[in-house]
Order: C-alpha cells, then structure tokens, then sequence
C-alpha cells in the first residue's frame, strides 16, 4: 500500500524515508457509516500503524545485513501458500462429498476401537410440572405407561408442564441430562445408570418424573448414531488424503511421461 517513490499522480498523506503512503491507499480502509471524528481517529492510528511498520523494517535491513535465511523463509512460505491454494482448490473441485448409509456402516464397523466412549450415555425422557398440577396422579400414570396413546395424550397437554423431553431414542450425555434437569445433580449417578429405571424427584418447584430407557458405559462402543457426524467427516478426511495423493501421484506420472522430470543422478551419502 505504499511506494519507493512519490508519484506526481497521487496525493501523498505520510512518508517515511523514501516510502510513501497515498491517499488512495485508504480510500477502501474507511466505512462509510463513520462519523467524521471516528474517521480522523481511524486514519491517524493507521498511518501511526504504517509508520512504525516502515520504520521498523528501514532498521532490520540496515541491522540485519544477512537475510538470506529470511529471504529463503519468505520465498517458502509463499511456496506453501500457492501450494495449499492449488491443493484446496482441487479438493473443492473434485472431493466426493457424497455419503450412502453403506459408506457409513462400513467404515463405522471398520474403526469400532475408534469409538470407544469416554463419558455414559443414556435414553431417557422426563417431565416436570409445578405443584400447582390440578391431575398430577394422571400424568404420572400417563407417563409411566408404555402405550402409545396414553404418550400421544401426555404430549398433547404439554402446555401445563415446565418442562419435558418425549424423545427417548436419542442417546444423550448422562452430564449434560444431569445440566437438564439440575436436581439430578444431588441423586447418586449410579441411579442414572439402572437401565429401565424409573426415578420420581420433587423439590419447591415441582415433581420431576425421570425414566431410563437404555444406558452406555465408558469404554463401550458408541453408537452409529450418536458419532454420525464424527464418522462423516473422518470419511471426507480419509477421501481427502486419498484425492491429494492421487493428484500428486499423476502429476508425477505426467511430468516423467511428458520429460518434464527426470534424476540425473542421485548423490551418494557418507552413511
């Protein structure tokens, strides 16, 4: 954003040796919503920003007689860079970012040590209503029961709960069922943990009514389920590496094929 040399063509804000800074330099800097004061605040603390800048490149030149290792650490660095975009291009251009339910299951079965769980996991759903309940015996036998109408009829008044969970075939963290539901937090975690378990809690607030339908423990294998979105992106992962080293492999290829690339020789070591 600066030049070597003023240039009659543009009007110049701030110079630091023979270094330049334009007015048209800041023309993209500034929003247009600024007040004229934030404006003047905004221009000064970046031509202060610009100078130091200068300045403080003007002295690692003259103390730093020797930068050829700067200069090799520039030109590789911007080597990578040109690198990864041509590589994040290609990946964007051809990955197969398409998942069948078979892909899935194959590689979730392939890699079951990989998805050992390190926390509990539980099915389970629960209600909470207030003390002020005018039928609270019929929403606990409504809850308690396994029939489908007597569950379509307690999610139908819903309304007259404080809170609720209906769906109990998604696995949860039993930590974050004990955030839920806070008075968990004061029952003995090993109560949680009783599959089938029916537990009945009451505080100032309420009644809450907690049944475990299934449970996972520490070190058992995770359900497809629940590390879906894990086994997704170790897939796009794994067909990433692939797709690079394929795309590396035929520019090889190529480049020997077309006597664009070739070893002369390769040099003895010592070892």
């Amino acid at each position: 954003m600066s030049c070597n040399q003023q240039q009659d063509n543009k009007e110049a804000i701030a110079r630091v040796s023979n270094v330049y800074l334009y007015k048209s330099d800041l023309e993209e800097l500034l929003p247009t919503d600024l007040t004229k004061q934030d404006s003047l605040l905004l221009v000064k603390t970046y031509i202060n920003n610009w100078a130091k800048d200068q300045l403080l490149l003007e002295k690692a030149k003259i103390n730093l007689s020797d930068n050829r290792d700067v200069e090799e650490l520039v030109n590789q660095y911007r080597q990578d860079i040109l690198i990864d975009k041509y590589k994040g291009a290609a990946v964007a251009q051809y990955l197969d970012t398409v998942f069948t339910d078979e892909d899935v299951s194959n590689f979730y079965n392939e890699n079951q040590e990989i998805f050992k769980l390190n926390e509990e996991l539980v099915k389970f759903k629960y209600i909470h209503f207030g003390n002020d309940l005018l039928n609270p015996e019929d929403f606990i036998s409504l809850f308690r029961s396994s029939k489908k109408e007597d569950l379509d009829s307690l999610v139908s008044q819903e309304m007259q709960l404080k809170s609720f969970n209906f769906n109990d075939s998604t696995w949860i963290r039993l930590e974050d069922v004990r955030n839920k539901i806070p008075i968990l937090k004061k029952s003995d975690k090993s109560q949680l943990l009783k599959k089938t378990n029916y537990l009945k809690k009451e505080d100032s607030l309420g009644v809450y009514l907690i049944a475990i339908k299934d449970v996972l423990g520490r070190n058992q294998t995770a359900p497809k389920s629940y590390v879906l979105s894990t086994v997704k992106q170790m897939i796009l992962h794994k067909r990433k590496l692939d797709l690079l080293k394929k795309i590396e492999q035929t520019l090889m290829e190529d480049a020997i094929n077309n006597k664009e690339f070739e070893i002369f020789e390769i040099p003895q070591t010592d070892q």
